[in-house]
């Protein structure tokens, strides 16, 4: 399902550091298998909303049974028919070297019912001591090359009241927050030990939790994929994370359009040789790496617009879910009103955004950033730039190489227990503060990179 080809210049090969700093692969664009059977709609969405009365029309049975007959090579396509242009569903589990193929005007929603997705009875859907893990509503486990395919739409309804509740996931979410109380939402995607696993074209909308979870896996794609969460701007929609690769190698996301309300793409402890590659990101909380950082490296961000982010760059731990991180790039990133164009920082305190200050956790899980690398960064808007090692003998040490953040000032620009270096293109502002050393002393920003054209309105 995947054709081997190398992407053109200069995505991989501009320097010799960045040919270690990324996916081992030839990735290339995917391509659809043929269909083993077509799934004709039965129920219609208007207005984005499916009738009350339709509710208990589930089609999970047959679409999981589609999938379970269908064979490895093949698709199982949801398709539309006539008017008809929406299915309904509880989890669903994908098989080996199956596709799920929601086509073009096509929504596949998440049920309302959170009885449907508990792990024990009446767990899911609830805040407190009784509340427990949810099922997502796709699960890939164990299985290599699967695939989630087509330009339809999957929903997880994460702002619509759930059925015998008062209350939608993310009202529930929010309710849990200032006591930081437990409670339990169903993600839209969890894979582990997936290999070869694809994400192409398809648009994730809504989510009640993360969006895409990927653990214990050698491979994973993401090409084309528009994620947008939530569909009703101005809409309260904590917690529901883009795409969050954990404890995997080789992997890829690229050309791919993130519009979501917590991190855009959130690189969770383990990760190895994986490739960020001309993406647009939007409302958000940025490129983060963390918090869970640790035993990250060979890690190559390029070609990357970010509108309105909270954060741009940003690698966030601390001693109780830190560790080493090495070999990490960033290249070729635009930015405009984003509030904190670059963070670096061991203190990591739960928030939307870090501070440089030592917060007195208690742990042994120590954060040590090394090798990592910021070329033809521009933030056309300025905002804070910071960058902290956890202590004397753990400094952060970073290389800054054609680094403007326009407008920045002095007060905004600050660090600790950190070794800078400017390469000659230098950086429009400099660092100071306990244990922190530039070198040169004295950068002179000579910027060569633009951010002409490259900011573009959200694509569907």
């Amino acid at each position: 399902m995947i054709r081997t080809a190398s992407f053109a210049l200069p995505f991989f090969c501009s320097f010799a550091l960045s040919v270690l700093a990324q996916d081992t692969r030839h990735v290339a664009e995917p391509v659809i298998p043929p269909a083993c059977i077509v799934l004709r709609a039965q129920l219609h969405a208007e207005k984005n909303t499916l009738r009350e009365a339709d509710e208990q029309r589930l089609d999970t049975d047959r679409i999981q049974k589609a999938i379970d007959t269908c064979g490895s090579g093949r698709a199982v396509a949801l398709r539309t028919d006539g008017a008809a242009n929406a299915f309904l569903t509880g989890p669903l589990e994908l098989r080996e070297g199956v596709t799920l193929l929601v086509e073009k005007g096509v929504t596949l929603y998440a049920s309302r019912d959170p009885k449907l997705y508990d792990t024990q009875p009446g767990g899911c859907g609830t805040s407190g001591p009784d509340s427990r893990p949810c099922r997502p509503l796709l699960s890939v486990k164990d299985v290599k090359n699967a695939a989630i395919m087509g330009e339809g739409t999957i929903d997880g309804r994460g702002g619509s009241t759930l059925l015998g509740k008062t209350y939608s996931w993310w009202q529930q979410s929010r309710a849990a927050e200032p006591t930081n109380l437990k409670y339990s939402a169903p993600r839209l995607l969890v894979a582990s030990h997936a290999d070869g696993l694809i994400l192409y074209r398809i648009r994730l909308h809504n989510s009640a939790n993360f969006h895409v979870a990927v653990n214990g896996t050698d491979g994973f794609t993401a090409w084309g994929v528009h994620l947008l969460t939530p569909t009703i701007r101005g809409t309260d929609a904590r917690n529901t994370d883009g795409i969050d690769p954990g404890s995997s190698q080789n992997v890829t996301i690229t050309k791919s359009w993130i519009d979501n309300g917590d991190d855009n793409i959130a690189i969770k402890a383990g990760v190895h040789h994986m490739s960020v590659i001309d993406n647009h990101f939007y409302s958000g909380h940025g490129m983060s790496m963390g918090s869970e950082a640790r035993d990250e490296s060979e890690i190559l961000v390029d070609t990357l617009t970010l509108d309105h982010t909270t954060s741009g760059i940003r690698i966030k731990s601390n001693v109780q879910r830190g560790g080493m991180v090495r070999g990490v790039v960033y290249r070729n990133l635009c930015m405009r009103d984003v509030a904190v164009p670059i963070s670096i920082s061991p203190f990591y305190n739960g928030q939307t955004t870090d501070g440089i200050d030592d917060l007195g956790l208690k742990g042994s899980f120590t954060p040590d950033y090394k090798g990592i690398r910021v070329e033809n960064v521009l933030s056309l808007t300025p905002g804070i730039v910071q960058v902290a090692g956890l202590n004397p003998e753990h400094p952060t040490e970073i290389t800054l190489d054609g680094v403007e953040v326009r407008g920045v000032k002095p007060e905004q620009v600050r660090a600790r227990y950190s070794n800078i270096t400017f390469g000659p293109k230098g950086a429009n502002f400099t660092f100071s503060g306990t244990g922190v050393t530039n070198t040169p002393p004295a950068p002179k920003l000579q910027m060569d990179f633009s951010c002409a054209n490259k900011f573009v309105p959200y694509q569907d």
